[in-house]
Order: structure tokens, then sequence, then C-alpha cells
């Protein structure tokens, strides 16, 4: 189940931003390479912050 909605938030999170690149100001793609980086950061560390957050929230492993 945490996969799941981690997926999705991050989904979101990511069109969101290219949404608000092309509509609002391009420097919102600032975002997206933020939550690029962290997924790589998290796929290196094993430790992701949106997942520690979802886990105290009582979202499922």
């Amino acid at each position: 189940m945490l996969n799941k909605y981690f997926r999705v938030i991050v989904g979101s999170f990511i069109l969101l931003s290219v949404v608000l690149a092309v509509y609002v100001n391009i420097n919102w793609l600032w975002f997206t390479v933020f939550i690029g980086a962290n997924m790589i950061q998290s796929a290196f560390t094993k430790w992701c912050l949106l997942e520690s957050i979802l886990l105290k929230l009582g979202v499922e492993k």
C-alpha cells in the first residue's frame, strides 16, 4: 500500500510542477529536479522523507 501512495504522490508532484512551469513560471521545473534528485538519493541510501511521513501517518508498509 505504501508503494501505491508513494507513486501517486510523486507522480502528482511531477505533473503539478510541469503544469506550473508551463502556465506560471519556468522556474517550477526546479521542483521537478528536486523530486528526481530525491528519488535517485533514496535509491542509494534506502531512505526517503516521503516514505517516513507516510509511515508516521499510518500507511501500511
